[in-house]
């Protein structure tokens, strides 16, 4: 159990006869940035939802610094809905002040706190709009003004990045970020797999309502096949016959290989070097993308 951190463990949920979310355990530490990544209906919202007490759990419990989580503790949760929830003809500023002051915030503070966070996030000049006259980047980031105009201790967000353009999706990781250094659990998900990797400390990969993967990206790396980047000699000729080695594949000098069985990256080495000069010689640090094909194929055939 970590103190302060968000605890999931052993959630499950059907919809009749739907298996929706098995055994579905993780945990999001204080500062963290915890990226929750699968296809679609792969239970990532439904697992949100818990968290949120929007939906209960069929099993499994959510815990808040070693506790279940309460009403009072879901008061302090910044969360930000895949499908927007916000009040489409209520103008942004009116909107932001309502949301703050349900949840427990002074009118003052309120209005401080929206000003604050509608500059930060560049939709200042739109306070006096209504969220239906937004473009759907600037409405998404209104939604999630909604989601800390009342300094949450807990982030959720449900696809964050949807629809931004690279200006604002920058803008977008910063905030997320600045959160996490000052303590914030921050958990979001996504299928830019590419934004996941260069922004979160951890992954973890759900898929048919089970976690199949969760780790550092590193860590994901680790549990896969070794396989070996060499530059130099033309064509993969000089790899056939080496005892577990595979290649994957050859184009332009460049030849991946497979290691199996044990197999030693020095004889691949000394074989490279046999037939010419090697320019290059380097393990292949597969992609997020790879990573997350790799095992939930790897998790769908159990």
């Amino acid at each position: 159990m970590i103190s302060g951190g968000l605890e999931l463990t052993g959630l499950g949920k059907r919809f009749g006869t739907r298996v929706a979310l098995d055994d579905v355990s993780f945990t999001v530490r204080p500062g963290e940035l915890f990226g929750f990544v699968g296809s679609n209906g792969a239970g990532k919202t439904t697992t949100m939802r818990i968290v949120l007490g929007v939906l209960s759990a069929d099993a499994g419990e959510v815990r808040w610094d070693g506790a279940p989580i309460d009403a009072d503790v879901r008061r302090r949760i910044g969360y930000m809905p895949e499908e927007r929830g916000l009040y489409p003809k209520m103008k942004v500023r009116d909107q932001l002040e309502y949301l703050a002051r349900l949840h427990g915030i002074g009118a003052p503070e309120a209005r401080r706190a929206v000003e604050t966070w509608t500059e930060r996030l560049g939709v200042a000049e739109r306070l006096g709009d209504e969220v239906q006259k937004l473009s759907l980047g600037n409405q998404q980031r209104v939604q999630l003004c909604a989601a800390l105009v009342h300094d949450p201790q807990v982030l959720v967000l449900d696809e964050p990045f949807s629809g931004l353009d690279p200006s604002a999706v920058e803008v977008m990781s910063g905030v997320l970020r600045d959160a996490a250094d000052k303590g914030v659990p921050v958990v979001f998900s996504s299928h830019q797999l590419d934004l996941v990797e260069r922004l979160c400390d951890r992954v973890g990969i759900i898929s048919a309502g089970r976690m199949v993967a969760v780790g550092t990206v590193e860590e994901l790396r680790s549990g896969g096949v070794e396989r070996i980047d060499v530059v130099g000699p033309s064509g993969a000729g000089w790899a056939a016959g080496l005892a577990g080695v595979s290649v994957v594949s050859s184009e332009d000098g460049r030849t991946r290989v497979q290691l199996d069985n044990g197999a030693s990256d020095q004889e691949v080495l000394r074989a490279a070097l046999s037939a010419g000069p090697v320019h290059e010689f380097a393990r292949f640090r597969p992609p997020l993308t790879e990573l997350y094909r790799d095992v939930v194929t790897a998790g769908g055939a159990r």
